[in-house]
């Protein structure tokens, strides 16, 4: 193998994809990255047996080859490199990856690539491709990772249901404190619906890659509902699926409320990173007291945190209340993260009692709906 690449491009595909490489296993080729010549490209290859991620990037071939060589070594050296041509010539009887860019000269021993797993291209054997704008995936998958579960007790809980019907897509997912539901267009009729759970990592990795792509994303989901990939523009991106049932998240969604408080997005997130800073020392409790103002209409929200230890705090702010006045009290860092991503100048909190969940929707969107677990709040 004997080829020439900038180094610009290989140090944005060894990044790409080494978030699929393992960093713990038994098989130490699966600490490398495969490099290989494919088509006028250069393909580069990583996989810990539960993703594959394959990216190409230009590349003057010269001669055809394929080496596997250590990610974290081959990462560090690239990065460190000046943005010039890089040269790489592979001596196949040693196994040796020889660069060479500007006035640098490293020589970097591999394994033969014949080692490393072949990762699965899906083209036959899938039920049906679906395409998505990229933008509409970017959304839908910041709006509902965040609410998957972060550890292994209940493996379907660290994934995303992911419901392909029709024309649309529908994506949830929950941590038993919390569900985000999101749904969006497809660009693509189905014949017959689809749903899987996709592991939430995966498509965080997915909407790191895409960047800002502007193609709409193909995603594929093979017949025997075991593995999704993901078509980027110059990546392929493979992933396991996660077996199981999801819960209804129908059933989780309260159908009924007594209040319905619209406030300013960005007034209520800064009101809770302030109380934040007091309720960290307890239990990460913030407290919204909900009234309706006067018979002119209007209403306010006093949102409060206390600490024995630190202090207390107070902050208000104006919001339209419809229905009864609530004391309720949420767990700050869940109630942060929702409105990061709530992506609407004006949200819509919607609440039956302080011992019911809460309901987060932007106003004048049904596309995306919050539930939020209360907090028990001592008299």
């Amino acid at each position: 193998m004997k080829v020439s690449v900038s180094q610009e491009n290989l140090a944005r595909g060894i990044a790409i994809v080494s978030r699929a490489v393992a960093t713990r296993s038994t098989l130490p080729v699966l600490s490398h990255i495969l490099l290989a010549t494919e088509g006028g490209r250069l393909k580069l290859a990583a996989t810990n047996l539960e993703i594959g991620i394959t990216h190409w990037i230009p590349a003057q071939v010269k001669t055809e080859g394929a080496i596997t060589v250590p990610a974290r070594q081959i990462a560090d050296y690239v990065n460190a490199l000046p943005p010039d041509t890089v040269e790489m010539e592979l001596n196949s009887k040693t196994q040796t990856l020889h660069l060479k860019c500007a006035r640098y000269d490293a020589n970097i021993k591999g394994v033969d690539a014949s080692e490393f797993p072949i990762i699965p291209v899906i083209s036959d054997g899938v039920n049906q491709k679906i395409l998505i704008e990229s933008d509409a995936l970017k959304n839908i998958i910041a709006q509902t990772t965040f609410s998957a579960a972060q550890d292994d007790s209940r493996p379907v809980l660290t994934g995303v249901l992911a419901k392909f019907d029709k024309d649309t897509v529908t994506f949830a997912s929950a941590d038993g404190f919390r569900l985000s539901v999101r749904s969006a267009l497809l660009g693509s009729k189905l014949d017959a619906p689809i749903s899987v759970i996709i592991p939430a990592k995966t498509l965080t990795d997915v909407s790191r890659i895409m960047g800002d792509q502007d193609a709409p994303v193909e995603i594929a989901i093979t017949e025997n509902r075991s593995q999704v990939m993901f078509h980027l523009a110059n990546t392929d991106l493979v992933s396991q699926l996660i077996d199981g049932n999801f819960p209804d998240f129908n059933q989780i969604i309260p159908k009924t409320r007594t209040t319905r408080t619209v406030m300013n997005t960005n007034e209520l997130q800064n009101a809770v990173k302030a109380a934040s800073v007091f309720a960290r020392e307890s239990s990460n409790t913030v407290r919204l007291n909900i009234s309706s103002g006067n018979d002119m209409g209007g209403g306010r929200v006093v949102i409060t945190a206390q600490s024995a230890e630190t202090g207390d705090n107070v902050g208000e702010i104006d919001a339209t209340v419809e229905g009864d006045p609530i004391e309720i009290a949420f767990n700050a860092r869940f109630l942060a993260d929702v409105l990061v991503v709530l992506n609407s100048p004006q949200m819509a909190l919607e609440t039956l009692g302080a011992a019911s969940p809460g309901v987060i929707k932007p106003v004048g969107r049904d596309d995306f709906t919050h539930v939020i677990m209360p907090m028990h709040i001592g008299k």
